[in-house]
């Protein structure tokens, strides 16, 4: 009988691995391993892999997601490195696919990516009954949210950053979160993560401005401020409900129910 096998976001296959010893340059996919109880498997972690924090506090950190510690990661000797195309750095990735065996490459860009990413981490580290069953929890509450009245479409205006200000694409994994509840994004030129300058000809293109609780900490205090000096209304929003795919996207669904509610 042939082993399974298990496709990655680049066609990679990988066998399925009951003894891997996992480093996760993915925050929220830091969070799924640990829900698919892998977390004794976790040799490595970034230092944005907070969540769940009783658990991740004891995985060694290697580094951000972007300024990694080579060196540290060689010693922990890890099987597998799972790593995201935005989040992560192709040269950086080259250089630890030198010593490292299985590179896990994702890319989820949709709420229904989390389905096979799920998938694709409980059958890699055989955790696969576990995989289903937040699936199909997972798989309710997205078809609950379909199924759930919506308000008018908003046109909106979504912050990461400011100094430079920076938002989104509505190629990405927030946009189409947000499109779940009938919310677009406007094309502001043809970057993932494109910078813009408030100007009257962007103010008529948008409803309301919503500002991310990260990667920048945009507070209340900077919303109304901004929302006196746009006269559009603007809103703060739980980045980490909008932009954590993995086992946080279940949380991330039944709150945009909420945004949807009110």
């Amino acid at each position: 009988m042939a082993a399974m096998t298990f496709i990655d976001s680049l066609g990679q296959q990988h066998l399925a691995a009951p003894d891997a010893r996992i480093v996760s340059l993915v925050p929220s996919i830091t969070e799924l391993l640990c829900e698919l109880g892998l977390a004794p498997q976790l040799v490595g972690r970034t230092g944005f892999c907070i969540h769940p924090e009783d658990v991740v506090r004891a995985i060694p950190k290697v580094g951000g997601t972007k300024d990694v510690n080579i060196e540290k990661i060689r010693k922990l000797a890890p099987t597998h490195l799972v790593v995201n195309i935005d989040e992560n750095e192709k040269p950086t990735v080259d250089q630890l696919a030198e010593f490292v065996p299985n590179i896990v490459v994702t890319h989820p860009l949709a709420p229904e990516d989390n389905i096979a990413l799920a998938r694709l981490m409980g059958g890699i580290f055989c955790t696969q009954a576990r995989a289903d069953a937040w699936c199909a929890e997972f798989e309710a509450e997205l078809k609950a949210l379909r199924a759930a009245p919506k308000g008018p479409p908003q046109r909106v205006l979504y912050c990461i950053w400011q100094d430079p200000w920076m938002s989104i694409s509505p190629d990405t994994y927030i946009a189409r979160m947000l499109a779940e509840i009938g919310w677009s994004i406007p094309a502001l030129g043809d970057a993932r993560y494109p910078r813009f300058e408030w100007d009257e000809a962007l103010l008529a293109q948008i409803d309301q401005v919503l500002l991310s609780s990260e990667p920048y900490r945009f507070t209340e205090a900077h919303a109304d401020a901004l929302e006196r000096q746009l006269g559009k209304p603007v809103q703060l929003v739980d980045g980490e409900m909008m932009s954590w795919y993995g086992s946080r996207a279940l949380q991330g669904i039944r709150y945009l129910r909420g945004l949807a509610a009110a």
